[in-house]
């Protein structure tokens, strides 16, 4: 593949999409297909890198058993099979596009070509073949497929119908091609040619109308605004060099991330909303949160920081190493980790923090509610985000205006469930502490006490407002009149039930 070649005029495997797409359907390469001829373990097995189970299921599946064979475990196969396979594709036009290799009789795949179903259905995503069931080392332009970070930031996007996203840094275009099942219009950006390439490719195989844009940040959308930003960029922490374009910004420590949040508001149209992934350090005597916070506008966003994980500096960089297909026992990755664990030891780096990002576009000051969730959870993230937003903007406005706040009705969330945690005593059973969470998405969790747990309690949708339950409760605990310290505790309680979804008003 020349390295000069227009993304915006059609390369040759862009011109083999419609043949290969006729071909994947014809012998059913899709997602829900290969799961029933897989079974749910052997499909569990090719995640794992485990390609024997795997070849010994595609045995008995025909010409979709060739196409597993030669697509997801990379195998050698005789010319003849892969042809009768890919058909209507003509191998010598598939060798020339990039897309396989001859090696006398037989072919092995050139790229990854994977089925992915993100919740619109199959799409088929190109990329550069990785190590994963067969060892390789990684080139600087190599192009990553749909890894476990991709997925995150898949199950973690807003999916609301908008007008128009913008996918920075979209390597294979995965995101992008997610992105055009619920916007009208898609621009991609890389600063990668091979990426654009793969990419342009892969908006071909799947039949969309990708805009893709080749430059380094977000130089090629200068001055356009957009209604979502999705970014999956290079964040990797680390010296300020650049080995993988994937993963390497070339920035210092965590400097692509401050980049892509500092600025990524200024491409937001008026109520337009960002996901990003994102990574941070822990860095000696800073709270994260300030860090982060620092890089965000004094006005225009509201900001929710979710940290999924921290990692600490060796595990981080054994980790990353493996990911370029490294060892840590070769003498030359062992060097290349001590210069990565000194530029952290030169920062005080404790640990890396790891998260979502997400911005919408506010006329208003910014706010961040920056915080931990390392606790497991089921639902994608993405709705949730959406959901945030809108308390958000409930709560903004209460602000802005008390008297809503105690004017309004609430009802307790359905998927809200009250715990009460005892432990035995020497009378008995103790109650230590009683929560209320949530069922449902983030699952998250708030202590309450017994005052809190009335307040809920008499919350109602034709019931009485919040103020009114409020003089209520300070009857109950004996005095005659709400006094502005009690109201304001209840205020703030409700508030923050309302933030993470466990109430919300009528």
């Amino acid at each position: 593949m020349p390295t000069n070649r227009s993304t915006t005029t059609g390369s040759l495997l862009t011109a083999l999409c419609p043949e290969l797409r006729t071909a994947l359907t014809r012998v059913g390469y899709d997602a829900d297909t290969l799961l029933a001829v897989l079974g749910e373990d052997v499909h569990a097995a090719l995640g794992r890198s485990e390609p024997v189970p795997v070849r010994r299921a595609a045995r008995d599946a025909c010409e979709l058993g060739t196409l597993i064979r030669l697509l997801l475990l990379g195998d050698a196969l005789p010319e003849r099979d892969v042809a009768a396979a890919l058909l209507p594709v003509d191998i010598d036009r598939a060798v020339a596009a990039g897309l396989l290799d001859r090696d006398g009789d037989t072919v092995r795949a050139a790229l990854d070509l994977r089925p992915l179903d993100a919740g619109a259905g199959t799409r088929w995503i190109l990329s550069d073949l990785d190590d994963s069931m067969r060892r390789r080392t990684l080139t600087e332009d190599h192009v990553l497929g749909v890894g476990h970070a991709s997925l995150s930031l898949l199950r973690a996007t807003p999916t609301r119908k908008v007008g128009s996203v913008l996918d920075l840094g979209t390597g294979c275009g995965v995101q992008a091609v997610h992105a055009a099942s619920y916007a009208n219009q898609v621009t991609a950006t890389d600063v990668n040619t091979r990426a654009l390439w793969l990419a342009e490719a892969t908006a071909a195989l799947n039949g969309l109308d990708i805009e893709l844009l080749e430059g380094s940040w977000f130089e090629p959308v200068a001055g356009r605004r957009f209604d979502q930003v999705v970014a999956n960029p290079p964040f990797v922490v680390g010296p300020a060099r650049i080995e993988h374009t994937y993963r390497d910004s070339g920035l210092a420590l965590d400097g692509a991330s401050e980049l892509v949040i500092g600025q990524a508001a200024d491409l937001l149209a008026p109520g337009g909303t960002a996901a990003m992934l994102a990574a941070w350090v822990h860095v000696d005597g800073e709270d994260w949160r300030h860090r982060v916070s620092s890089w965000l506008p004094a006005h225009g966003v509201d900001a929710w920081v979710v940290q999924r994980d921290v990692a600490d500096p060796a595990l981080y960089v054994g980790t990353w190493l493996r990911d370029a297909g490294l060892d840590p026992r070769d003498p030359a990755a062992q060097a290349r980790a001590e210069q990565w664990l000194d530029a952290f030891t030169a920062a005080d780096v404790e640990g890396i923090g790891f998260g979502f990002v997400y911005l919408r576009a506010v006329d208003a000051p910014t706010e961040l509610l920056a915080e931990d969730l390392t606790h497991g959870f089921d639902d994608p993230l993405g709705d949730e985000a959406t959901r945030y937003f809108e308390r958000s903007a409930w709560l903004r406005a209460v602000a802005g205006d008390e008297k809503l706040a105690w004017t309004s009705r609430f009802v307790v969330d359905p998927a809200t469930a009250l715990e009460r945690v005892a432990l035995p005593g020497p009378d008995g059973w103790a109650e230590q502490v009683a929560r209320v969470h949530r069922g449902d998405g983030p699952r998250w969790q708030h202590e309450v006490d017994e005052t809190t747990i009335s307040l809920l309690a008499g919350m109602r949708a034709d019931g009485l407002p919040l103020y009114e339950l409020i003089e209520l409760l300070a009857v109950a605990h004996g005095s005659a009149e709400v006094t502005t310290e009690f109201a304001a505790e209840a205020l703030s309680v409700v508030a923050g039930l309302v933030r993470h979804g466990l109430v919300r008003p009528v």
